[in-house]
C-alpha cells in the first residue's frame, strides 16, 4: 500500500505470456475487422440487411476493444519511464498496427450514411438501441471525413508527425536538468521538481526555483517550439482539409459542445477577471508585496499554518471525505489505494503534472501524481480520484458508450475536490480555514483565469501559425500577452515560457484542452449547490449523471438536471459563488 502503482491488472510485463499472446493476436484481430469491413461495407455495395450487419459489427468491435490494453500499458510505462527502449519499440509497432484499423472507422461511417431508415433500423434492435448515441455521433462525424485512402495516408503520416513530436516534447521535457543553487548547495534536479518547488514556505527558495527554472528553459526551447509549430501545423491541415471553419470549430465538435455554449462561457470568464485579480493583489499584500502578486509566488502558502500530508495522510484524508458524501466513492477510492493504483513521487524520467487513466477493460483506473506533500497535492489527488470514479460509474457501460467529451470529463474531478475543501473547512482552525480558502481560490485561479490564458494563447498561436512557423521569441510575445490580458494587474510579473511546460498544447488528438477545465469546473458548482441543497440523495443523481455521459452530448447531460448551458445566466451564478468566496478571503 502508497508503493507506486502496479500494471499488472493489464499485463505483468513486456515478456508475460498474456501480453506477447495479445500481440502476436492483435494483427490477427485487426485484418478479421478489416475484412469484414471491406465485405460488408464496401461503397459501391447496396447497403443490403443493414441490421444484421450493424449488429454484428458493435459486437466486433466490443471484442476488439480488449486490445487497447496494449497501448494503454505501453503508454503508462513510458509516463514513468519516457526512456525506456523496450515500451518505446513496442509503441512505434503497435501504433503502426493500430492505424490498419482506419479503414473500420471511415467505411463504417459512410455506410451509415447509405442507410436512410438509419433510426427505424436502430429501433427495432435492442443492441442498436443500446448504442444509439453512438451510431448517431459516427454518421454526424462522416460528415467531416476523408476519404478512406486519405484518411489511412492522414494516420500513417501522423505517427512521424504529430504523434511523434508529442513523443519528442515529453522526452525532452522529462529529461531537463535544472542546475539550481539553494544557500550554496548546488544541485541539478528534474523539471518537474523544480516547478513543485513553487509552493514552498520559504519564498528564497520559491524565487530562486522559479529563476532556475527560467534559466534552463533555453536548453530546450527551440526543439520545444518545434514541436508545438508541427503540432499546431498538423492540426489546422486536417480542419481544413475536414471542411471545418477553424480548428476551435473542430474541436467544438468532437467535445459535443456548440458555438453558443463556448462564447457563454467565455463571455462569463471576461466578466469574472477583476475578482481574481483583487484575490491576487490581496495575497500579494500578505505575502509583503506591494500591486501586484509576483509569478514566483502565484503558488505560495498563505498563513502561519503549514499543512502538509504524507501519502497515507492524503489518501486517507481524501477517502473521509469521499465517505461523507457517498460510501459508494469512499469505498471505491480506499480500495484504490489498497491496490496501488497511484504512481507518487516525481523522479528522473517521469512526466509532470498529474493525470488519471480510466482501464475499461479492466474496469479500474491509474493516477500519476508528483506528490510533495503540500495541501494542493492533496486536493490533486482527490481530483485525480474524481476522474476514476468517472470511469468507475461508467464501468457497465460498453466500451463505445463510455467516452466522453473534454469538457465533461472536467466535471467529477472538480467536484470531489470542492468536497474535500469543503469539508476540510468545517473542521478547520482559524488558521488553517485561511490557508484552505487560498489554496481553493488559487486552484479556481488556475483553471479560470490560467486557462483563459491558454485559451487565448492558443488560439493567436493558431491564428499566426497559419502564416507560418512562429519563433520562440514570438511564442513568448504571445504567452506574456495572454497572461497580462487574464491576469491584468492581478499580477506583477509573469512566465514567459508557460507554453514549453504545459503538456495540454502538445497532445496531438487535443486542441484546446483549456477552456474544459473552465466548463467543467463551472458546471461542477452547480451540481455541488444542488447536493447542498437535496443532501444524501443526491449522491445517486450524481452517480447516475457521470453514467450518461457517455452516451450524450452537452446540451443533453444539462438538460438531465435542468440546466441551460447555452445562458450566461448558469455560468454566471457559478461565478457569483466564486465571487463571494474571493470576497471572504480578501475579508477574512
Amino acid at each position: 500500500m502508497y508503493n507506486n502503482w502496479s500494471l499488472d491488472v493489464l499485463y505483468t510485463g513486456f515478456e508475460s505470456e498474456k501480453f506477447k499472446k495479445d500481440y502476436a493476436d492483435l494483427p490477427k484481430e485487426i485484418e478479421k475487422i478489416v475484412n469484414f469491413v471491406k465485405e460488408n461495407f464496401d461503397a459501391d455495395k447496396k447497403a443490403d440487411n443493414p441490421k444484421e450487419i450493424l449488429e454484428n459489427f458493435v459486437k466486433m468491435s466490443t471484442e476488439f476493444y480488449r486490445f487497447y490494453n496494449i497501448a494503454a500499458f505501453t503508454q503508462l510505462t513510458l509516463s514513468t519511464d519516457t526512456e525506456n527502449s523496450q515500451a518505446l519499440k513496442i509503441k512505434n509497432t503497435a501504433d503502426v498496427m493500430f492505424t490498419e484499423m482506419t479503414p473500420v472507422h471511415t467505411m463504417f461511417r459512410a455506410y451509415l450514411l447509405k442507410i436512410p431508415n438509419l433510426e427505424e433500423i436502430i429501433e427495432s434492435s435492442q443492441l442498436l438501441t443500446e448504442h444509439k448515441f453512438f451510431l448517431q455521433q459516427a454518421k454526424d462525424y462522416a460528415k467531416y471525413m476523408l476519404s478512406t485512402a486519405e484518411e489511412i495516408v492522414f494516420a500513417k503520416l501522423r505517427l512521424t508527425g504529430s504523434d511523434a513530436w508529442s513523443t519528442l516534447y515529453t522526452t525532452i521535457t522529462s529529461t531537463l536538468e535544472v542546475p539550481i543553487d539553494i544557500n550554496g548547495k548546488r544541485d541539478s534536479i528534474t523539471l518537474s521538481q523544480v516547478r513543485n518547488m513553487s509552493d514552498e514556505k520559504d519564498p528564497y527558495v520559491r524565487k530562486t526555483a522559479y529563476f532556475a527554472e527560467l534559466a534552463a528553459y533555453p536548453q530546450i526551447e527551440k526543439s520545444a517550439a518545434a514541436c508545438l509549430n508541427a503540432i499546431k501545423g498538423e492540426a489546422l491541415t486536417s480542419a481544413k482539409m475536414r471542411g471545418h471553419d477553424s480548428v476551435l470549430d473542430m474541436t467544438l465538435h468532437t467535445s459535443r459542445m456548440d458555438r453558443q455554449t463556448l462564447d457563454a462561457l467565455i463571455s462569463t470568464i471576461k466578466d469574472a477577471l477583476p475578482a481574481f485579480r483583487k484575490y491576487y493583489k490581496h495575497k500579494a499584500k500578505l505575502l509583503g508585496h506591494d500591486g501586484g502578486l509576483p509569478f514566483h509566488d502565484l503558488f505560495a502558502p498563505v498563513g502561519s499554518v503549514n499543512m502538509t500530508f504524507s501519502k497515507k495522510e492524503a489518501a486517507d484524508y481524501v477517502v473521509e471525505n469521499f465517505n461523507n458524501f457517498s460510501e459508494d466513492l469512499g469505498s471505491f477510492t480506499k480500495n484504490a489505494f489498497e491496490k496501488d493504483w497511484v504512481d507518487w513521487e516525481p523522479r528522473k524520467g517521469k512526466t509532470g503534472g498529474a493525470f488519471c487513466a480510466n482501464l475499461h477493460n479492466v474496469k479500474e483506473s491509474r493516477v500519476l501524481m508528483n506528490f510533495s506533500g503540500s495541501f494542493g497535492d492533496m486536493l490533486t489527488l482527490a481530483h485525480e480520484f474524481g476522474h476514476a470514479y468517472h470511469g468507475y460509474a461508467l464501468k457497465d457501460e460498453s466500451p463505445m458508450n463510455s467516452g466522453y467529451s473534454m469538457p465533461i470529463a472536467e466535471v467529477a474531478s472538480t467536484f470531489c475536490e470542492a468536497l474535500v475543501c469543503e469539508a476540510a473547512l468545517k473542521k478547520a482552525t482559524k488558521d488553517e480555514a485561511l490557508v484552505i480558502m487560498e489554496n481553493n481560490l488559487q486552484g479556481m485561479g488556475q483553471v479560470i483565469v490560467d486557462i483563459y490564458s491558454r485559451y487565448l494563447f492558443e488560439s493567436e498561436v493558431l491564428k499566426r501559425r497559419e502564416q507560418g512557423s512562429l519563433s520562440v521569441d514570438e511564442l513568448k510575445e504571445i504567452m506574456l500577452d495572454s497572461q497580462k490580458q487574464a491576469y491584468g494587474e492581478g499580477l506583477s510579473s509573469y512566465h514567459p515560457y508557460m507554453w514549453a511546460c504545459k503538456g495540454h498544447y502538445y497532445r496531438a488528438s487535443y486542441n484546446f484542452y483549456n477552456f474544459p477545465y473552465a466548463y467543467g469546473m463551472l458546471f461542477a458548482k452547480g451540481l455541488y449547490s444542488m447536493y447542498l441543497q437535496e443532501g444524501p440523495a443526491f449522491a445517486k443523481k450524481y452517480k447516475d449523471l457521470l453514467a450518461a455521459t457517455g452516451k450524450n452530448n452537452l446540451w443533453d447531460v444539462g438538460q438531465i438536471i435542468d440546466v441551460d448551458i447555452r445562458k450566461k445566466d448558469f455560468w454566471q451564478g457559478a461565478l457569483k459563488e466564486v465571487e463571494k468566496e474571493v470576497d471572504a478571503f480578501v475579508n477574512f
